[in-house]
């Protein structure tokens, strides 16, 4: 999983568009991009898009939060058109996804049980923002976190999550960083927050580099123009394939904890980033 894709639910021109994408992940948006009249139609018309067979990406279903009046005609209505997932808004701590969990076990079809996976985006309320810090966000059905600086900033009362520059400021630098060691520690994907000037390919691109570089494993988008850049930054190079190839066989074929590659001193940390960059070309 490099990229996610939101859609909004209600227009299925718009979801033809993103599953002819190259996305990974395709979420069909019931919250944010959805006018609340226009809420009964557009879970009509996911289910109708969770019926046709996917080819080459998941599928997921951004409901929404648990404190409104749609979340339980949302989930009551998609679980069992079978999603591959869904995904959170707004939460408030790691009891969301318990309490999501045990919504979705009654309805799962048979052949499903257990299968439907949950991303929460975490960093939509103070509460769940700090919650990252303080508890364990491991569940079982638990696939990823994601973090997000436009709700955030409402929340707050920040009149804006950039600088002059273009670079986040302190509180959402922090809760970038929390969304990336938590879902770490739950041993789930990290997910990066949306770009949202989908012109601007060069800053996209910019950005993924530095959400690779410090650890993400995705980025989500809004625009099937981004998916391209996205892939790409997340996917590794034929020569970090190759250096990777060396460093597993410089620790396989000793018997100490540390090895040397081309003058270089590699212990532990260095042979796990090599095989996560070899499971990447095994899953791809």
């Amino acid at each position: 999983m490099r990229s996610l894709l939101f859609v909004p639910g209600n227009s299925a021109k718009m979801i033809s568009k993103a599953t002819a994408s190259s996305a990974d992940v395709i979420i069909l948006d019931l919250e944010d991009a959805v006018h609340p009249d226009a809420k009964p139609e557009a879970r009509k018309i996911v289910v109708e898009a969770l019926a046709t067979a996917s080819a080459g990406y998941r599928r997921y279903v951004r409901i929404n939060s648990l404190d409104t009046a749609w979340c339980t005609e949302d989930i009551e209505a998609i679980i069992p058109a079978g999603p591959d997932g869904i995904v959170l808004p707004k939460s408030f701590g790691p009891e969301d996804v318990e309490r999501l969990g045990d919504m979705i076990e009654g309805l799962e079809p048979p052949a499903r049980k257990g299968k439907t996976g949950i991303i929460v985006v975490c960093t939509e309320t103070a509460a769940s923002t700090l919650s990252l810090a303080a508890k364990s966000w491991r569940h079982p059905r638990l696939t990823g976190l994601m973090w997000g600086g436009e709700d955030l900033s409402a929340a707050i009362g920040a009149s804006a999550n950039r600088d002059d520059q273009g670079r986040y400021t302190e509180p959402f630098a922090l809760a970038r960083s929390l969304c990336l060691l938590a879902a770490r520690v739950a041993g789930v994907a990290p997910i990066d927050a949306v770009f949202t000037d989908f012109r601007d390919q060069d800053a996209l691109r910019r950005e993924t580099d530095a959400a690779r570089r410090d650890g993400f494993s995705a980025k989500a988008a809004i625009h099937p123009s981004q998916i391209e850049v996205i892939n790409r930054c997340f996917t590794p190079t034929e020569d970090e394939r190759r250096y990777a190839e060396r460093v597993i066989a410089a620790f396989e074929g000793s018997a100490k904890g540390a090895v040397q590659v081309d003058g270089v001193m590699l212990d532990a940390p260095h042979l796990t980033q090599a095989r996560r960059i070899m499971a990447t070309f095994s899953n791809g």
